[in-house]
């Protein structure tokens, strides 16, 4: 049995942090995990910007509400799930995931949880568990799963690495120059092929 484990922002919907700045004018909240490498350092920034500009729960989630998933996205998770089984692993927020999640069909998606304070500020937040999405790769394969994960950003690439097969999808040039060994696709219809593909070499190996 195959699985195929996605990224959600850059692969299935939009970055909700750059949504986020574009609103309130705040560039330093564009800062993603496309450019910092370490969340927990990434994160710390962002509770701060967020505490300095009063900005709290209720604000992010008024931006979401207004973010529809990428073009084709749909269409290409419904072709996907008619083929593998499909896993969503993101460092994104149940309190941020739903009303995309309800676009998306409710696919599965395995990600984490903040700490809001009783005014609707964000404090701080609490992993799933540490570097979540290879954990979740490696629990898929201790189930005898063959994995296939797709996903954009630095913080995509241990679970890419631990998979059977890693696949980029539309990552900026730093990531591709940092990790030449996967390949890159740009558009669903090249994923398509190359999730194929790399579906039929890992039944040939058995």
């Amino acid at each position: 049995m195959q699985i195929v484990c996605l990224d959600l922002e850059g692969v299935l919907t939009p970055e909700i942090w750059i949504a986020v700045s574009e609103k309130t004018k705040i560039s330093a909240l564009r800062a993603t995990t496309r450019d910092v490498p370490d969340y927990d350092v990434l994160m710390k920034q962002r509770i701060k910007i967020l505490k300095e500009n009063n900005l709290g729960l209720k604000d992010i989630q008024a931006v979401i509400g207004t973010l529809k998933p990428l073009e084709g996205a749909l269409d290409f998770l419904n072709w996907l799930r008619e083929r593998f089984q499909v896993a969503i692993l993101s460092d994104t927020f149940d309190e941020f995931a739903l009303p995309l999640m309800r676009q998306l069909g409710y696919p599965m998606l395995l990600c984490h949880r903040l700490e809001i304070d009783e005014k609707g500020a964000v404090t701080g937040y609490k992993l799933r568990q540490k570097d979540a999405k290879r954990e979740s790769v490696r629990a898929f394969k201790n189930l005898n799963y063959k994995v296939i994960a797709v996903g954009d950003s630095y913080n995509d690439t241990t679970m890419l690495s631990e998979a059977h097969a890693g696949i980029l999808f539309k990552p900026p040039q730093n990531v591709i120059n940092d990790f030449p060994q996967f390949p890159v696709t740009r558009v669903y219809a090249e994923l398509q092929d190359v999730l194929l593909k790399a579906g039929k070499n890992l039944e040939k190996a058995g």
